[in-house]
Formats: structure tokens, sequence, C-alpha cells
């Protein structure tokens, strides 16, 4: 019987809800067919052109930012292509994903409104790498300013009197590859001319500015844009230089060009995915390390702006789509990874997982008018929970599980925080195949009243499809017992947990 505790005294720090982010780009049918299918289609109900399923199910979810236009394509993107009538937008090639013909239909005016309906914080991503610091300015300008100017006459000119609040921006994305294939020391620099020109037109809702961080574990990326963005004469800790840096991590079970499918996989690359999904944890702590050295406040916020799972595509679809499907050997790495995010948010501010609709780990798939939820989606659902709790001191007793040495794995990860109202939120994964586990817990100093559970669980390779899309969902989990401070449960295998305390 593994040992769990939570000490409710020890407050560790605040959970943004932005740590269950996501993220939309410009790739396959995530936007197009998968959020946006047009104002005048006649078969699929969409309000303005975003279709209605999709977005009552992410509100379901409390989705609470959305990152937009990438990714790559981000840095190829010039905004002034998708803005005013339609049927004079620029097309061009989006030479990242697909080769397809991008139309520009849906452009910034079209993505707020979709986080108008999704009632979500907006995060743009700017174009460092083919695009000019005026072109940055001016869209800033364009969004967010409400007096008499170029940009806002045309914002108004094309439909929109009020300015738009943009919560999150973006000073380039993957500027170490994608985004310009530049040196950390040279896009530092870059992000200190950049930013400066982001204005904050808006000083009751100030911009959160975003610089490029690393890819992975490329921890001299860290190093050398922290060393140079915190060089005078720009006081680093005035807030709008640089509130936040990011990091991108995806889980590769293999190399990349033997990455395997998401639904045909055996024991040994379950554990593998599981085990690089784990490397988030000693990724954050050692970035983390490095921003302290500069900033010990902890002004600046680790921004794990895209995370997921990344397997080869489904057969018979456009390599370039990134289609994938999703088991519950994805509903374990997300409920693994916002475990680790939640244990540290006192430096991981928003996290963003990779993407929200038919790309890579997302929580919806789509095809024509029907669609279905993940199993990530499901965790998610789940572990909304937590969004905006304070996060509670707790400790669970594991032990490795595994099939080969270098690929062993706790069995057991979780979080535990405490909402406005006093309930205690327990979130917990068995990363075993086949073993149940007895916990026995103990709650200090506190009298335990009642406890709700629900559970995401099953087969490894269990996953829904449009057929049958119910294959995979939470389900009530009431197997628990408590006395006084005292709560035992069993968990099952493979399945993530949710576990609400009510205390007297």
């Amino acid at each position: 019987m593994a040992k769990f505790f939570v000490n409710p005294a020890n407050k560790k720090g605040h959970i943004n809800p932005e740590l269950q982010g996501h993220f939309s780009e410009h790739l396959g049918r995530c936007i197009y067919e998968g959020l946006y299918v047009g104002e005048n289609n006649k078969d699929i109900p969409n309000v303005n052109g975003m279709r209605t399923d999709v977005v009552e199910a992410l509100k379901e979810m409390k989705i609470p930012v959305l990152r937009w236009p990438g990714g790559c394509f981000a840095d190829e993107y010039h905004w002034k292509d998708g803005i005013g009538p339609k049927e004079t937008r620029k097309k061009m090639i989006n030479t990242h994903w697909g080769g397809v013909v991008e139309d520009n239909s849906f452009g910034t005016h079209e993505f707020m409104e979709l986080c108008r309906q999704l009632g979500c914080k907006a995060y743009i991503n700017g174009n460092v790498g083919s695009g000019t610091v005026q072109e940055m300015s001016e869209w800033v300008e364009y969004m967010t300013f409400e007096g008499v100017s170029p940009m806002a006459d045309q914002r108004k000119a094309n439909g929109h009197e009020e300015p738009w609040t943009v919560d999150y921006f973006g000073v380039g994305n993957e500027n170490w590859g994608c985004g310009g294939n530049m040196t950390p020391e040279y896009y530092g620099n870059l992000y200190r001319r950049y930013q400066t020109y982001v204005r904050n037109y808006k000083p009751d809702k100030p911009i959160y500015k975003i610089c490029c961080g690393a890819n992975s574990s490329d921890y001299n990326w860290t190093e050398k844009v922290m060393e140079t963005c915190f060089k005078h004469p720009t006081p680093p800790h005035v807030h709008g230089f640089m509130d936040g840096i990011s990091l991108h991590h995806y889980t590769v079970p293999g190399e990349w060009e033997q990455k395997g499918g998401a639904t045909e996989f055996d024991e040994k690359k379950w554990f593998l995915t599981l085990k690089r999904t784990l490397f988030m944890e000693e990724l954050i702590s050692r970035h983390a390390a490095i921003m302290d050295r500069f900033d010990k406040d902890h002004v600046v916020g680790l921004i794990v702006d895209e995370w997921g799972t990344w397997y080869d595509v489904e057969t018979g679809t456009n390599p370039g789509f990134l289609y994938q499907q999703n088991t519950i050997r994805d509903a374990l790495v997300a409920g693994i990874n916002l475990n680790i995010f939640n244990k540290h948010c006192d430096r991981v501010r928003m996290a963003n997982i990779a993407q929200l609709v038919n790309v890579l780990q997302s929580v919806i798939l789509t095809d024509g008018p029907r669609m279905v939820k993940t199993p990530t989606y499901h965790v998610f659902n789940m572990y909304k929970c937590h969004q905006d709790n304070e996060l509670l001191d707790s400790f669970v007793e594991t032990k490795e599980i595994g099939l080969e040495k270098d690929n062993m794995v706790p069995n057991l990860t979780e979080s535990v925080s405490v909402d406005k109202d006093g309930k205690i939120h327990i979130t917990m994964t068995n990363l075993s195949i086949d073993e149940a586990y007895a916990i026995d817990g103990e709650i200090a100093d506190t009298v335990i009243a009642s406890v709700k559970g629900e559970i995401v669980g099953g087969e490894i390779h269990a996953h829904n499809t449009f057929d049958a899309p119910e294959v995979v969902k939470a389900v009530a989990f009431d197997a628990v017992t408590v006395n006084g401070s005292s709560i035992k449960f069993t968990i099952p295998a493979s399945s993530v947990l949710h576990l609400e305390v009510t205390v007297k």
C-alpha cells in the first residue's frame, strides 16, 4: 500500500488557469474544418463561421487561453493579408505544413471572434523571422488602440469599432529553427528591439510579452537569451519588458523517422513514451535554475507553449497535416504533464498543448459534421478543477516500474490543490499497464466530510472513433474509504483519477 500525504497548511503557489492552455496553428485541419467552417456553411452548424459543436465542447472544458497563428506558421504570417473583405485577401502557400493554399479567410477578426465565443484569453504570436518591427507594431496598434490612428481607423473600417484585448504576445517562435535559425545572442537583441514597439495601449490590461525560449534541453539558449535580455539599460524587472520565456518539448517515442503510430504500440513503447514525458520535470527544473540566476524574484514566467505527443501520421493522411489518433497512452501523457505543471506553478505560468483540433495530441477530432472528444479532452475536462486554485504540499510513495532498465518510470504521479470554497482536489496517474495500487492517504489536520471522484482509464490502446465516440470517457469513481483525516482508495491500472474532497 502506497503512502500519500497532503498538508493543506502549506500552500506552494497559485495555479494559473493558463497552465491548461491550448494552441491552434494554421496546420492541417486545425483551423479550417476543425474550428472554422465559414460563415456560409449550411451543412455544419456554426456561429460566424465557428463550428458550434467544437466551441461548446471547449467551453465545457473551460479553455483558458488560445495561442495563434503558430508555430512555424507565425514567422511567415503577415497579418495584413488576413483582414478586410475575404474575396480580396491574399492567398499563399503554407510552405511549412503540407504545401496547401492558405486563403487567409481566418485572420485577426476571426481569431478574436473565436476567443469571444470561447470566453478565453488571446495569445498572439508575432512574426520576427520574416516580419519587420513596423509590421509587428502596427498589428498591436490595429488590435488594441482605441483612439485615432491609421491602424485603429483601419480596424474600424473593417467592422470592429472597439479594440480587442491581447492578453499575451509572443515575440517570434522557435527562432532557433523555423523562425530564422538564429543564435541566442542575436535573437536576444532582436527581442529587445521588437518588444519595444509592442506598445501597451491599455494600461489597465497590459500585454504579457513572451520571449522565444529553448527547444527542449538547449540550456545554452536559455542562458544566452536571459543574459542578453537582462543587460542594462532596460531593467528587466519592469513589467512589459520580458514577462515570460517559452519552452518547447514534445514526447517523441523513438527517432523522428521511427516514432511509431498512435494506436499501434507495444508495452516497451508505452514505457518509453511515459519516460520521455517525465523528462518535462527535469527540463523545467534545469531551465528554471538558469532563470533563477538572473531573476531571483521569479518575475519572468516559464511558458511551455508547445508540448504533447508526436507520432507518425495516420495512414492515408497528408504527412504535413500531422493528424494522429489519441489513446489511453495520451491520457496518461496529459495527466503526467499537468501534474508537473501544477507542481512547478511558482515558475510555470502558462502551458499550451499542441494542438487543439485534428493535429498532434488534440482534444477534439472532426470529420465533416462529426466530432469526437479524445481521451486527452476528458483528462483536461477533469483537471479544470485545478484552475485558479492554490497548490498544496503533497507527496505519494512510488516505485519504479517498466520493462527495460533505461525506461523505468515511477508508478504514480500526483498533484493537489485547494479551491476558493475550501474543497481539496487530488489528481493522480497510474502508469502501470496492468497493476492497480492501493493508496493509504492522510490529509493533515482535517476531517473529511465526503469525497466525489471521476476517472479516465482502460486498456492502453483504447480510443474513441467517429463510429464509437465514447469508448473512453470520464466515469464516476466512488471506491473511496474515509475516516477522519484518512483517505483510502485503489487506483486502477493505466488511469487518470480526480478526487474532490470536502472537509468539515
